[in-house]
């Protein structure tokens, strides 16, 4: 493929996203606690998650490892943080789930899989056959960069996974319906596990410096931002007495 051809396709990826983001962030993803029939067939929710998340790690992994470009020393960095959290997305995460029974439609789940498709091929590619060692020496190392992104993307992912392990032992064993959480930035936002993903991509972003990062970026905020909003407003529906002051997604902010 050439390169013009390949920046086209990621330039017009972030375009659909910026397209998309007013018709998101007004309807409700049906999954979770916003499942809703009336978007089809249903799955079993941890098949879904497994399906749904599947094509970030292995279509990435693929157009990285089967690359004909250089793939010098720090794009193996790269490939092993996005790696590291996807094998936890597809199949730690899903399995560590205390839910019996849930569901979420079909639909969604080929969504999702088109989503992961597309960015994990513009990444993989991107990192596989693009990337050279004159834009990623090992001086690259000292960037600020690569220092500022990989410190956010930790951070990220520090912030979304112990969000996630707090909701995860929300309930006691045989516990059912939802309760308000209240540990770690749960205090502050209702959705610290997405605000955490979004810290995480912007590192991603930041330390490769690329279009494709970017891209993903976009789309993480046009997909996270949307549904941490209508959590919100889920819970203040929901319980009466949730916390006024808590915001949704950024801290004293929104």
């Amino acid at each position: 493929m050439k390169e013009s051809t390949f920046y086209l396709i990621v330039y017009a990826w972030i375009a659909v996203a910026i397209f998309i983001f007013p018709v998101i962030i007004r309807i409700a993803a049906p999954y979770g606690r916003h499942t809703t029939q009336k978007w089809g067939k249903m799955i079993d929710n941890r098949v879904g998650w497994i399906l749904m998340e599947l094509p970030a790690l292995l279509v990435f992994s693929i157009f990285f490892l089967c690359g004909t470009g250089d793939r010098p020393a720090i794009t193996w960095i790269f490939f092993t943080l996005w790696v590291f959290h996807y094998v936890n997305r597809t199949l730690i995460f899903p399995l560590r789930l205390r839910t019996s029974g849930k569901k979420m439609p079909i639909a969604i789940v080929f969504m999702a899989i088109g989503f992961n498709f597309v960015n994990g091929f513009i990444n993989g590619y991107y990192l596989g056959s693009i990337a050279t060692a004159a834009q990623y020496p090992l001086s690259y190392l000292s960037d600020p960069r690569f220092i500022i992104g990989i410190l956010l993307f930790a951070g990220g992912m520090f912030i979304n996974w112990h969000a996630d392990d707090i909701l995860i032992h929300l309930r006691k064993p045989g516990e059912t319906g939802y309760i308000i959480p209240i540990k770690g930035l749960f205090r502050y936002i209702s959705c610290p596990n997405h605000f955490g993903e979004i810290i995480e991509w912007s590192g991603f972003a930041m330390m490769t410096w690329s279009s494709p990062g970017l891209a993903f970026l976009v789309w993480t905020f046009v997909n996270l931002l949307p549904r941490a909003l209508h959590h919100h407003k889920w819970y203040k529906d929901i319980f009466p007495d949730y916390p006024k002051s808590r915001k949704a997604i950024i801290p004293f902010i929104l």
